[in-house]
C-alpha cells in the first residue's frame, strides 16, 4: 500500500519527462541514494537531501569536502551512508563533465531514447521489468565515466522516473498524462 507521500509523489513527478539539469541531478543523488533501500525512505528523506545538498546544485555539491561529509552523517535526515555521500560527491562531479561535454546533462541522457519517451504499454505491474538492455548500457557509460552507486536496476528507476520510460500502466490516468508530455517535449 502506497503512503500518502508515495502516492503523492506518484501522481505528480514519477514518469515525467525531465529536461532539467538540477532535476535530473536531484533524481541522480536520490536514486543511488535508494540502493537497497525503499523508496518510501527515500521521500521521507528528501528535504534533509535538499537542505544538504544545496537544493541539488551540482556545482557546489561536487565541492564537497570533509566537513559536508560529517554534517551528513550526523544528520538522521538523510540516509546516513558514507559510500553513499561520497559517491554522491563524485557522481556531481562526473554529472558536470558530463554536462560540459554535451552542452547539458539532458542532452547527454535523452539520446538514449532519441529525445522521445519510450511507451512501454504495460497492463499489469508483473511485466515490468528490474532492468533492460537500455538501462544495463546506461549504468555501463555511467559507470565508465566514473558514477557510483548507479547499476542497471537503478539506472532502469532512473529512467522511470525521470521519464525516459513511461511505465504507467495502460489503465493509469497518468499514462496518458506522461505520453502526452513526452510528445510535447520536441527534444
Amino acid at each position: 500500500m502506497q503512503s500518502p507521500l508515495e502516492h503523492t509523489y506518484h501522481d505528480h513527478e514519477w514518469g515525467v519527462p525531465q529536461t532539467d539539469d538540477r532535476v535530473l541531478f536531484e533524481f541522480l543523488v536520490l536514486e543511488s541514494a535508494q540502493a537497497g533501500l525503499s523508496w518510501r525512505t527515500v521521500l521521507e528523506k528528501r528535504e534533509g537531501y535538499r537542505h544538504h545538498y544545496m537544493g541539488f546544485d551540482p556545482e557546489q555539491v561536487a565541492a564537497f569536502g570533509e566537513s559536508e561529509i560529517a554534517a551528513m552523517l550526523a544528520d538522521p535526515g538523510i540516509i546516513r551512508n558514507r559510500a553513499k555521500i561520497e559517491a554522491s560527491i563524485n557522481n556531481a562531479r562526473v554529472f558536470l563533465e558530463l554536462q560540459a561535454r554535451h552542452g547539458s546533462f539532458a542532452r547527454f541522457l535523452w539520446r538514449y531514447v532519441d529525445g522521445c519517451p519510450i511507451q512501454s504499454g504495460f497492463e499489469r505491474m508483473e511485466q515490468i521489468p528490474a532492468q533492460t538492455a537500455l538501462s544495463q548500457q546506461l549504468a555501463k557509460d555511467l559507470k565508465r565515466g566514473g558514477v557510483r552507486f548507479f547499476g542497471p536496476t537503478i539506472a532502469y528507476a532512473y529512467m522511470q522516473a525521470v521519464g525516459l520510460v513511461n511505465d504507467h500502466l495502460l489503465q493509469c490516468p497518468r499514462h496518458q498524462a506522461c505520453l502526452e508530455l513526452g510528445q510535447a517535449l520536441g527534444l
